[in-house]
């Protein structure tokens, strides 16, 4: 039979063609090797075809399956044993003896099988809840806390942890099931309100505060100083002060001096020169919307101060505007009461304070009616300095502060420092600023004087040489400071100054005044008649 025909037979009818032959002709090597080439075929199309039934097998075995278990393991134990936390449960696991021991680490993910043994290490996870170290326990463990007010946690360390040496204050993250400290985030981001290097700011360059600067060095200078004298007689040391009085009169000047001084005076008297750490903060930036942020706030500030006061520095906290966080708690707004939790978190916190000996509070307000009794108690802050709006010496001084010596001038530099004082302070038609009514019916007027403070006064300074540059710019050459500059100077910053309120509401204008809210039935900007406002200069 030709080949070609061969190759059209299959194996049966092949094999049936050899048995013929082998009887008549015998065997024909030909018809031997086709055979094998032919069942070789079948083996390797029987191979494949088994290949693909146990791969469609295996698929079908996953789906039917039911779904592994993710753990944390917590410890190993003993008997080959390990101890694993699922859903909020814990279970003693055996583990496959195939596993090396290596492998089982302290806050790793194992998979569980059906019988609840592990059969995998996973590693670590790369996500879970962050928290901050509140304690370190004596055994290593960590009680840990979030920003939310929640209960605190007591957590174990996983084995990347278990040397390394944590601090109350920094920032881990938790497994899944929040029983096991994974890695270390680091310190919190705390928002920089430090200022790194106070201003040198002496005593001398505060003006018309003559007063408040005493008690301040009476407050807080004497106990350094002296603290033997204080001990011997058994005197109370303040934890801190407010300075209460209306805007733009010193209050922030006067605690960054208070830093400052005090350094100084202690380098002076022992020759050791401590550095301070001034943390300033407005009382509205630690308001916060969410639930347990305030507080978290309040106790951070506190806690950097006592960080920084451990490592030998003067800590000071101050807190502008603190009636806002600190107001009396029968007189917030109802359904978001607050200060119902902030003011006694606040308290709390100087209780914890050893007078002095870590922490000097500062508080500045403008309106210190509307504080929280409990906070101006004696024991916590001690002492209420009053800082007043300059009188006429007072603003004779600090016109002096700012109109120096090597600054060019028309006059004499006392002659222009009387000039403008006098202006500022003439009881005229003119100067009348404020229009007050009284309940008795009499009515009466302040005057530009009445309202001054140092922030205006610098600020006039600062226009009068404003006014000097432009002219010296037109006419090609130095023209000085004149007394002009300074009345022209005074008119517009009473007309423009941002410290004043731009309306006529009578409560906007009483926190800037001296006066009784209870006596006084209005209170609003004075109006010229017009040919008072022609004269003006503008």
């Amino acid at each position: 039979m030709p080949e070609g025909e061969l190759e059209k037979l299959s194996a049966l009818q092949l094999f049936d063609l050899m048995a013929r032959r082998w009887s008549d002709e015998g065997v024909n090597p030909r018809d031997l090797l086709l055979l094998r080439r032919r069942v070789q075929e079948m083996e390797e199309l029987q191979d494949q075809a088994r290949v693909a039934v146990e791969k469609l097998s295996a698929a079908v075995d996953k789906l039917r399956a039911p779904a592994l278990r993710l753990g944390t393991l917590l410890a190993k134990l003993p008997e080959g044993r390990v101890l694993v936390c699922t859903n909020g449960a814990d279970y003693v696991c055996n583990v496959d003896p195939s596993l090396p021991e290596a492998k089982l680490e302290t806050g790793a993910r194992v998979l569980l099988n059906e019988a609840f043994a592990v059969t995998d290490v996973l590693g670590f996870d790369k996500s879970g809840p962050v928290v901050r170290i509140a304690e370190v326990l004596s055994d290593g463990r960590l009680r840990v806390g979030n920003e939310a007010g929640i209960s605190d946690l007591i957590v174990a360390r996983s084995s990347l942890l278990s040397k390394e040496k944590l601090k109350v204050g920094l920032d881990v993250r938790l497994d899944p099931n929040q029983r096991v400290a994974i890695e270390v985030l680091g310190q919190a981001k705390r928002i920089d309100r430090v200022l790194t290097t106070v201003e040198p700011i002496p005593w001398s360059k505060i003006g018309g505060q003559a007063e408040a600067v005493q008690a301040i060095r009476d407050s807080i200078e004497l106990p350094y100083l002296h603290a033997h004298l204080f001990k011997r007689f058994n005197h109370p040391v303040p934890k801190g002060f407010l300075l209460y009085g209306p805007p733009g009169c010193g209050k922030t000047l006067l605690g960054k001096a208070t830093a400052y001084n005090l350094r100084q005076q202690i380098k002076a008297q022992t020759g050791r020169d401590q550095p301070e750490f001034f943390l300033a903060v407005k009382g509205p930036e630690i308001l916060n919307m969410w639930l347990g942020e305030s507080e978290r706030q309040v106790r951070d500030l506190f806690a950097q101060c006592r960080e920084k006061a451990a490592e030998g520095h003067l800590a000071f906290l101050f807190i502008d505007e603190a009636e806002s966080i600190l107001g009396t708690r029968h007189a917030v707004r109802v359904g978001t009461n607050i200060f119902s939790t902030l003011v006694p978190m606040f308290c709390t916190e100087m209780d914890g304070l050893s007078p002095l000996q870590n922490v000097v509070v500062i508080l500045a307000s403008n309106r210190a009616d509307l504080i929280d009794p409990a906070i101006l108690r004696p024991g916590r802050i001690d002492r209420k300095i009053r800082v007043r709006r300059p009188d006429r010496d007072a603003a004779r001084e600090i016109y002096g502060i700012y109109l120096t010596e090597d600054l060019p001038l028309a006059e004499p530099r006392e002659a222009l420092i009387e000039a403008i004082t006098e202006r500022h302070y003439a009881r005229t038609e003119e100067n009348r600023f404020l229009e007050v009514t009284y309940r008795s019916g009499r009515h009466d007027y302040l005057y530009r004087g009445d309202l001054a403070s140092g922030a205006i006064i610098a600020a006039i300074v600062e226009r009068a040489k404003e006014y000097a540059i432009k002219r010296s710019i037109a006419l090609g050459t130095e023209s000085p400071i004149n007394r002009d500059d300074l009345f022209q100077a005074l008119e517009r910053e009473y007309r423009e100054n941002d410290l004043f309120p731009p309306s006529d509401i009578t409560e906007d204008w009483l926190k800037l005044t001296d006066l009784d809210p209870n006596n006084v039935v209005r209170l609003a900007p004075y109006k010229p008649t017009e040919a008072q406002a022609r004269n003006v200069a503008v």
